[in-house]
């Protein structure tokens, strides 16, 4: 239970002990705000706990969702039906108390149409025949010509002037009276019957007790006459009601009743059965017994349903548990790294179908086992392909008098299918090449370093026969030229000679004189490089087909002038061919501008301006492509 369990039992125990030490204390109902407050809290924890298990936190899932939905539609029609219950029981109460006023008032009504010098005759036949009955104690008062005349003799006093043709609840001297009082040419009729309390309980037999409560006691007014019926079942209750009952004051003829602020209420207690009997006589309509019969049964009906569904819930929820067990059981063998264990398949569903496909996705781990170690071998050694070919890329920048160089690559891959390269020749001349090898990852990269072995071994053989031919004429340091475009054209065979078809990479090789300021080069294929001289550029020749694709390929050799401050950009496609989310590439436009407007950088901020401007318009994060350039600055 953690510290929560400690706490409250801690509190509990103090509880306790204040309770039966000092109940009055003050402490103690900090103990019991601290037993509910931390009580609240573990009950919480433990529910948590406890639903952790799929099987527990199904059954409160199905609790929430059919359980409590069910158990508040039946509080809401229990409590519903209470109160349907209540205002039945004061709408039978007070429609029949309207009902004795109406006849009182249809009486009135009668007295006053019949002839003046009848309605004597009339008013004592109606009495004795009709009312005296249902309202004992009624008194009938006729004021006629200034003659006042009484049924029976010893009956009311003639009301207050003021009163307007009125009927309903009436206060006379403490007393309540049902009345009507109607009004004739020459006088008024005045009904009066009072209210007892045997009146109140024959107003519906057998409902209940029904008194009247005064507003400024809220004390009921008779003592009180019947009983409450007995219980017929647990479910039948009590019913209490109360009911605004509008009176009229008989020494208040200018009051109305209904805006009265305090009124007295009919107090009504009765119970569910008792209206029930009342509203549908059975005794007179048999179709009200089947009627009821039909609701209990459809209850039956209900509750049975809801037993089965629940058994059936419960059912499904242990197969689904025991599925989801199992596979948990399963996971946790793969997790100690027992790929071979297999679970137990049951059944033809869904949960069945995932359980095959846990055993079949064992059995894909271990074999993907044996290709990830595989792969993980294979990824060494294209780690020590990378260093290898890392190797190959000069190591050191050449300290020359009127030369300076930067070059920089970016590998899409671990390996990369770009080449750069520079070297000083006699001390006075810098060859520099640059290529790009179709292709990309370990095939680019080894066709790069056959295409870096096979430059040293052309270029060391060309320096070779102009060393010889330099003896031959006395004078070593007179030797012929290196001839750019016989190197490439020999580098083109032996590259055709000793490698696949498909196999071939674009190659721009040149060679500087320094005494001279001449730049001599051949590009076979390459992206032209650019001069940038005064802040604008211009694009160099391409003086052929790339190297390694045809044995007949020819290649010339083109030569200019370098100046002080004359910058020279190598690049390959991957500068220029990345493309933006809208498909457009960066194009060679864009880098003739970029590096144009920044030449007068250093050439290292030159390289990052321009790596940073290719990968601010790429849309990938990933490069598509090796990304290569070279910078050449005659200073």
């Amino acid at each position: 239970m953690g510290r929560a369990g400690i706490a409250f039992f801690c509190f509990l125990l103090l509880f306790f002990a204040l309770d039966y030490l000092a109940p009055s204390s003050g402490l103690r109902v900090i103990a019991e705000l601290g037993v509910f407050v931390t009580g609240l809290w573990l009950g919480i924890r433990l529910l948590r706990k406890a639903v952790w298990r799929l099987r527990n936190r199904l059954y409160v899932t199905y609790v929430f969702i059919a359980v409590v939905p069910i158990v508040l539609v039946a509080a809401l029609a229990w409590i519903g039906g209470f109160i349907l219950i209540a205002q039945l029981a004061a709408y039978l109460v007070t429609s029949e108390l309207d009902r004795r006023i109406a006849s009182l008032d249809q009486a009135a009504e009668s007295i006053v149409r019949s002839a003046p010098a009848d309605r004597p005759i009339v008013m004592r036949r109606m009495t004795d025949l009709f009312y005296a009955e249902h309202n004992p104690g009624i008194q009938v008062l006729l004021r006629q010509d200034g003659k006042l005349i009484r049924y029976p003799e010893e009956g009311t006093l003639p009301p207050p002037d003021g009163w307007k043709q009125t009927r309903g609840v009436l206060l006379r001297d403490g007393q309540y009276y049902l009345w009507s009082h109607r009004k004739t040419k020459t006088g008024d009729v005045t009904i009066t019957a009072p209210v007892t309390a045997e009146f109140l309980a024959g107003l519906v037999p057998n409902l209940g007790v029904v008194n009247i409560l005064e507003s400024s006691r809220a004390v009921p007014k008779f003592v009180t006459h019947g009983a409450v019926p007995k219980q017929v079942n647990r479910f039948d209750v009590d019913v209490p009601i109360n009911t605004d009952l509008p009176t009229a004051v008989w020494e208040r003829p200018d009051r109305e009743p209904e805006k009265e602020k305090e009124k007295p209420q009919l107090a009504i207690h009765s119970r569910i059965s008792s209206v029930l009997s009342a509203v549908f006589n059975r005794t007179t309509d048999p179709t009200q017994e089947a009627f009821q019969v039909a609701i209990v049964g459809v209850a039956m009906v209900f509750l049975i349903v809801e037993i089965i569904s629940a058994m059936i819930g419960l059912s499904m929820t242990r197969t689904i548990t025991g599925a989801v067990h199992r596979l948990y059981e399963g996971t946790q063998k793969v997790m100690e790294g027992n790929f071979s264990y297999r679970i137990e398949v049951k059944g033809k569903d869904q949960l069945a179908d995932l359980s095959e496909s846990f055993n079949r996705m064992t059995e894909n781990l271990e074999r993907l086992l044996v290709v990830a170690k595989e792969k993980e071998r294979l990824q060494s050694e294209v780690e020590i392909a990378r260093e290898v070919q890392s190797q190959l890329y000069p190591r050191v920048v050449p300290q020359t008098r009127t030369l300076r160089l930067t070059a920089v690559c970016h590998p899409a891959r671990m390996c990369s299918g770009d080449y750069y390269d520079y070297e000083v020749i006699r001390d006075s001349q810098i060859a520099i090449a640059i290529g790009d090898v179709a292709g990309k990852g370990i095939s680019a990269a080894l066709l790069m370093a056959t295409l870096q072995s096979s430059l040293r071994s052309q270029l060391q053989s060309a320096l070779e026969i102009a060393a010889a031919a330099g003896s031959d004429s006395g004078n070593v340091h007179l030797m012929p030229f290196v001839s750019t475009s016989h190197l490439v054209s020999r580098l083109n065979n032996q590259l055709y000679a000793y490698t696949s078809p498909e196999k071939y990479a674009t190659f721009c090789f040149g060679i500087f004189d320094e005494p001279t300021g001449i730049f001599t080069y051949t590009n076979a294929g390459h992206l032209p490089p650019l001069l940038v001289r005064d802040g604008a550029a211009e694009r160099l020749d391409v003086n052929g087909t790339v190297v390694g694709a045809f044995p007949f390929a020819k290649y010339d050799e083109s030569c200019i002038e370098l100046k002080s401050s004359d910058l020279l950009v190598c690049y390959t496609d991957g500068i220029t061919e990345p493309e933006n989310e809208y498909g457009e590439m960066f194009g060679e436009d864009r880098l003739i501008d970029l590096i144009a407007r920044n030449s007068h950088l250093n050439d290292e901020q030159i390289v990052e301006v321009v790596l940073d401007g290719v990968r601010e318009w790429m849309a990938a994060v990933e490069l598509p492509d090796d990304m290569t350039i070279l910078l050449a600055r005659r200073v």
